[in-house]
């Protein structure tokens, strides 16, 4: 049809100019532009298709009637972490491992799209995508767009258990706390009942005001709002001083408590300092049976400061040694010859100590104690004397 009507324009077009050459023989007219060749207005149409395919963040990936890879770009390659393997021509299941992605492609093939997360492994570690498959209108074929939204998903679920953790340790205290007041109240302020309860309440008001405390220390620290107050301080000095306000209780455990070590001066904020010394005494002390050793050693050492705290305890499992620092994370509480704590302090100390500049890391070897060793950077002015 198009074919014919374009000769018969053709034909007509070529019969007026001759006419018009008999009729008035006027000089022949320069011939008119040859128009743009549709071949290369189309190849400039995929040329700027492809330039916005490769600029996408977004993994785009085009797949044929069949759910075979056709096009891809490089967003798709990093995400899907095809590497340098060949996936054109090869089905989305066999590139990417995933059923419910191939359901999902399946289904927009039928002319049902969907998005939604899919998750994948990974030699990195599990992944969160999050996907949507486009039926293409007029073909046979699926558009797949996909984001890596991992990070985000690991965010997602850090609040969940923020929130589930913090609401488990102030429920265990309040419930405590109501049923002694109720106790109490029962006997209408019975003395004996007074004597036996207040002080417990106090107890638990005591560990609920030290968790708020925490929370708030430990936010300020990961929002880099953690002021700390510099000046030249001789972290043995710090040292001894907060192993002496542990000395009466260490003796009542029956726990020898050793420091050693020489002057160590850093530029540091000596309340937050001792902050990190009564965290990791008072872990220390928590975990160590009657008999053990807790050994504070201060000392300088290759322009910078070393505190290591070591005990003789029962040590950290070894699957739990990468998440001692992590927010609220308890080592089996069953194992602690006290109440154990909130599971912050040691997400503090790594905070406080990262804020001076410095690092900490924990050693274990579990039945044989566990060693927290963090290096400061030594003070300027002990580095230039």
């Amino acid at each position: 049809m198009l074919l014919e009507l374009a000769l018969a324009v053709a034909g007509g077009f070529a019969a007026g100019v001759a006419v018009v050459r008999v009729a008035a023989k006027p000089r022949p007219a320069p011939p008119p532009p040859a128009p743009l060749p549709e071949p290369q207005a189309q190849e400039t149409a995929d040329t700027r298709f492809e330039l916005l395919l490769r600029s996408l963040t977004v993994g785009v990936i085009m797949l044929d009637g069949r759910g075979n890879v056709v096009s891809l770009n490089a967003a798709a390659a990093t995400i899907f972490q095809f590497g340098s393997k060949p996936v054109a021509g090869r089905a989305i299941i066999e590139v990417v491992p995933s059923f419910d992605l191939d359901r999902r492609v399946r289904e927009a093939l039928s002319g049902h799209p969907s998005r939604g997360r899919v998750p994948l492994g990974g030699p990195n570690g599990p992944r969160m995508l999050t996907v949507t498959t486009i039926p293409l209108d007029g073909t046979e074929g699926v558009l797949l767009i996909a984001s890596d939204e991992t990070r985000l998903h690991e965010l997602e679920q850090t609040r969940r258990d923020f929130i589930t953790s913090v609401s488990h340790e102030l429920r265990t205290p309040l419930s405590s706390i109501n049923l002694m007041i109720e106790t109490i109240l029962d006997n209408d302020g019975d003395a004996e009942a007074l004597d036996m309860f207040l002080p417990r309440v106090k107890r638990e008001v005591d560990r609920m005001v030290q968790l708020v405390e925490d929370l708030l220390d430990l936010a300020r620290a990961e929002s880099g709002k953690l002021r700390l107050r510099r000046e030249n301080v001789d972290l043995s000095s710090v040292a001894a001083n907060i192993a002496k306000t542990f000395e009466p209780r260490a003796a009542q455990l029956g726990v020898k408590l050793a420091l050693t070590g020489g002057v160590s001066r850093i530029d540091g904020d000596p309340d937050r300092l001792a902050q990190v010394l009564v965290n990791l005494i008072d872990n220390a002390l928590r975990h160590t049976p009657s008999g053990g050793t807790v050994e504070i050693d201060v000392r300088p050492q290759d322009g910078a400061a070393l505190l290591t705290v070591r005990d003789t305890g029962v040590g950290i499992p070894y699957n739990d040694l990468p998440h001692v620092f992590e927010r609220f994370y308890v080592v089996e509480r069953s194992r602690t010859r006290e109440a154990a704590g909130t599971g912050l302090g040691l997400s503090i100390v790594k905070q406080i100590v990262e804020a001076h500049g410095g690092t900490i890391s924990a050693d274990s070897e579990y039945g044989f104690g566990a060693t927290f060793t963090c290096v400061f950077p030594a003070s300027r002015s002990a580095l230039i004397a």
